[in-house]
């Protein structure tokens, strides 16, 4: 006996597949609109840049230090300073933090991603009196 295919089946068969359609469109359009976090570096107290942490990339830094950005991550990669202690210090990553090498006087900051507010949040956290 051959079993076919009701209208019923086929109605929802389409619904299915319009709803997984839909989803991978928006999912893939986030996706590539992501903003990223960053990072801020600063040589004996100066503005050495700031960069995305959503660039693969290698930094030199005023030749004494290298950063590595990748895959959302920085680590430090080289430096010239006697310990390394930076070297071995975490990555940094979108929720902040920081790589230091003293002896250079080099410091990553992790700049996360803020929350963005409306135009009628004014920003204050306390109440001025």
């Amino acid at each position: 006996m051959r079993k076919t295919i009701r209208k019923k089946e086929i109605i929802l068969f389409a619904v299915i597949l319009a709803a997984a359609l839909i989803s991978w469109y928006f999912l893939s359009r986030d996706r590539s609109s992501k903003e990223y976090a960053s990072i801020k570096i600063t040589v004996s107290g100066e503005d050495f840049g700031t960069y995305s942490l959503g660039e693969d990339q290698v930094i030199k830094i005023g030749g004494t230090n290298t950063c590595r950005i990748q895959n959302g991550q920085v680590k430090m990669i080289e430096a010239n300073c006697p310990d390394h202690l930076c070297i071995h210090q975490p990555a940094v990553d979108e929720r902040g933090g920081f790589i230091i090498c003293l002896p250079n006087e080099v410091i990553i900051e992790g700049i996360p991603l803020e929350h963005k507010t409306d135009e009628t949040d004014a920003g204050l956290d306390g109440i001025a009196g």
